[in-house]
């Protein structure tokens, strides 16, 4: 047989065999996760969330934000309040002026984005009370935030806010906040520079069953 057939015959093979494996990976992403699948994603990706706190300079899209405080907001509330609000920061300049204002948030300055996760205290509920458990919700919301970014390939990192009065005087004063929102949280953003790892906190000694 000619080579030039039997070339073209094992690059018809391989192109058959490309193909075949992309229509298998389609079908696969369209296709629901079992049971045991869907709780193994969920339990890595919560294993390997991690504190980043240095960045890389490529810069994070506003899609890729708005997917992370639509993510924040799926948390539990208490009553359904949903006391929160989000604040995106990424303008360069007021993330430099920050990082020299929040000694615990100094890697602002080398961040793409932020996010302050805020209490709102307008909000009531049917009896015109405020939430009571506000802080709680905006730490699940928080957290939300983590998981999410951690799923999308994103380095985050938790610094406090609330209850420090010089952090929260530090948001206030540079972004006019109205006296009914309190920042809550602040979260550098970006893409992960080097290889942050994971940290183990398991400890068996902290478990208890039926009784301490």
């Amino acid at each position: 047989m000619n080579k030039y057939k039997v070339v073209s015959i094992v690059l018809a093979i391989a192109l058959l065999a490309t193909m075949a494996r992309l229509v298998a990976m389609h079908q696969g992403k369209n296709s629901p996760l079992a049971p045991n699948d869907k709780a193994e994603v969920v339990m890595q990706n919560i294993m390997q969330r991690k504190s980043v706190r240095s960045y890389t300079s490529q810069p994070v899209d506003r899609s890729k934000l708005d997917t992370l405080v639509r993510v924040a907001m799926a948390a539990p509330t208490g009553k359904n309040m949903r006391p929160w609000k989000f604040l995106i920061i990424d303008d360069k300049a007021v993330m430099q002026q920050l990082a020299q204002q929040l000694p615990r948030a100094k890697m602002l300055a080398v961040a793409q984005a932020a996010i302050v996760v805020c209490g709102d205290l307008s909000i009531t509920d049917d009896k015109g009370k405020s939430s009571t458990n506000w802080t709680f919700d905006c730490s699940a919301a928080t957290e939300n935030l983590l998981l999410q970014a951690e799923a999308m390939g994103l380095g985050a990192v938790w610094t406090s806010v609330y209850p420090y009065d010089e952090r929260m005087e530090a948001i206030n004063a540079t972004f006019k906040l109205p006296t009914h929102i309190v920042p809550f949280s602040l979260i550098p953003i970006g893409y992960p520079k080097g290889n942050p790892q994971p940290k183990d906190k398991y400890n068996k000694d902290n478990i208890h069953y039926n009784g301490w």
